[in-house]
């Protein structure tokens, strides 16, 4: 009988890159290390623990369950000790550890190795187990200071900015939104500590700008038309600098897994973050909204790389 060759070809890129996954997270960890050395800084202690709660539980939590699996430990890959500072990127100084740690178990097991593993999880691991101990333990995870300031009945920026007024001069000044000296999650609070490490993984070629510069394009353009008392008269750019915009939008949207693989795929997903975001932070009972769109985005990432990834040439065939 003849024996036929066929050759499957499915759609690009083909080319080979000399990038590992370990490789790839300690890029990350240094783009993230001016934005620790800020949390440090300005929350002290409280940081240091925080972190070092959720990367070790992130750590344990791989270790453990790789162990129970049988497979080979994937720990240095350092892609846990990655979700476990993004972990604590989001959660306040205030929050207490045993709940970061239970934030990290949750980000591994259930976010992460319930679906395969790296490269197998449809959502962010980190943004979901901060979505999780918000549902759970709400009062604890809204709770805020501010640096320097031993008191839990401080505002975040974005809370000033939706229920407060500015010209009562309760808003801190843009210097200290860019520094971080304001209220907040311990990683998001430094604008400039973040551009930073974002600058960083660009030039690296880590990530590339689409989603960023679509998303915070977007989050711009809206609060600045409808965040006012009138359109075009929104404080657009304290809503960029604010909150966990710059945080999101380059170091957790843009994470390999859970977002589309074109150009276009990718512009639609900074949109989609951009327009849920500012509805959100303007129309919710929430001041923050970055971590729902991105979340609600991870989810419609199959559906933008369906329409996006260009077919096959040729078409595609049954192989048996």
């Amino acid at each position: 009988s003849r024996v036929e060759n066929r050759i499957f070809a499915g759609s690009s890129p083909h080319i080979r890159s000399k990038q590992t996954t370990s490789g790839i997270m300690l890029d990350v960890i240094i783009a993230l290390t001016p934005a620790i050395i800020a949390a440090v800084y300005f929350f002290k202690l409280k940081a240091v623990f925080l972190i070092t709660v959720t990367i070790l539980s992130c750590v344990l939590s791989e270790y453990i369950w790789m162990r129970l699996s049988k497979k080979p430990s994937t720990i240095g890959d350092l892609s846990a000790v990655v979700t476990g500072l993004l972990l604590a990127f989001n959660l306040s100084p205030l929050v207490p550890l045993w709940i970061a740690a239970i934030g990290g178990v949750f980000a591994i097991i259930v976010a992460k190795q319930f679906f395969g593993g790296l490269g197998h999880n449809f959502i962010n691991p980190a943004l979901a187990a901060r979505a999780f101990l918000m549902a759970s333990w709400p009062v604890q995870m809204t709770s805020w200071e501010t640096p320097g300031v031993d008191s839990v009945s401080s505002a975040t920026p974005l809370v000033l900015l939706k229920y407060g007024s500015d010209s009562a001069g309760q808003l801190p000044s843009l210097f200290d939104l860019l520094i971080g000296n304001v209220g907040g999650c311990i990683g998001e609070t430094s604008a400039l500590a973040l551009l930073i490490g974002a600058a960083y993984l660009l030039i690296k070629r880590v990530i590339t700008p689409e989603i960023p510069i679509a998303f915070i394009g977007t989050v711009g353009i809206m609060t600045w038309v409808l965040g006012g008392n009138g359109l075009f008269e929104g404080n657009f750019i304290y809503h960029i600098f604010a909150g966990g915009l710059i945080l999101g939008a380059f170091f957790m949207a843009t994470d390999y897994t859970t977002s589309p693989m074109t150009f276009r795929g990718k512009i639609i997903m900074g949109i989609g973050c951009g327009v849920i975001t500012s509805v959100i932070r303007l129309y919710g009972g929430y001041p923050e909204g970055v971590s729902y769109s991105i979340l609600l985005m991870n989810l419609a990432v199959p559906l933008i790389d369906r329409f996006f990834i260009p077919k096959s040439f040729g078409g595609v065939g049954n192989n048996a």
